[in-house]
């Protein structure tokens, strides 16, 4: 039976993300700072000799060049969910603006949908595609909040509605595993990066 064991770490912080701005499928950098925090990091020693993918969008690879994380392959099954026509606004405006509909979309849970863009079923059905078509028995990726959200959900399970079981820290990896009989397990969660200082490095 094929089992797949998977790190999966959040991108550094951008000026959207700074400013609650919808990022989706927008290629936007990483803040000066995010990456001078990654630079002073490094993953913990289960994971650097394992492969290693990111997204095709920048703040994915400025992520991973700043942890040194190489080689890295961008693989395009685990880029953000697309927001469509929503990217680059802030969800309380949305709210605002559409009201009634927009309580009503949230409340779809896995089938919350934006407009023109993808819900959190769509992402975990292509993430799942990868991990069927996948060749790797372990392997760790660069990927995005919404990403880590659905296969967090599935894995737990929850519905995507109310609270999250559980804090994730998005600077830490989450693990999970994937078989082809039991679908997804969460396996570990808050995974610190290693801190490097004067030259050592400590947990």
């Amino acid at each position: 039976m094929k089992t797949v064991r998977f790190a999966l770490l959040r991108h550094g912080v951008t000026d959207w993300n700074a400013e609650k701005r919808i990022q989706g499928h927008s290629d936007i950098s990483l803040r000066p700072e995010s990456i001078a925090f990654y630079q002073n990091r490094r993953l913990p020693k289960d994971w650097r000799d394992v492969v290693w993918y990111c997204t095709p969008l920048v703040r994915t690879r400025e992520t991973a060049d700043a942890l040194s994380v190489s080689p890295i392959t961008p693989n395009p099954a685990l880029i953000e969910m697309n927001w469509g026509t929503w990217e680059g606004r802030r969800l309380p405006e949305l709210r605002d603006e559409l009201g009634d509909a927009m309580r009503v979309n949230e409340d779809r849970g896995w089938d919350f949908r934006p407009e023109g863009g993808e819900s959190p079923r769509d992402v975990l059905a292509r993430v799942e595609g990868f991990l069927r078509q996948s060749t790797e028995p372990q392997f760790g990726a660069i990927t995005h909040k919404g990403v880590i959200r659905a296969v967090y959900a599935a894995a737990r399970p929850w519905n995507m509605m109310g609270k999250i079981p559980d804090k994730l820290d998005w600077e830490c990896l989450h693990v999970f595993e994937w078989s082809e009989q039991d679908g997804l397990k969460v396996s570990e969660l808050n995974v610190p990066l290693v801190s490097v200082v004067s030259g050592t490095e400590c947990n």
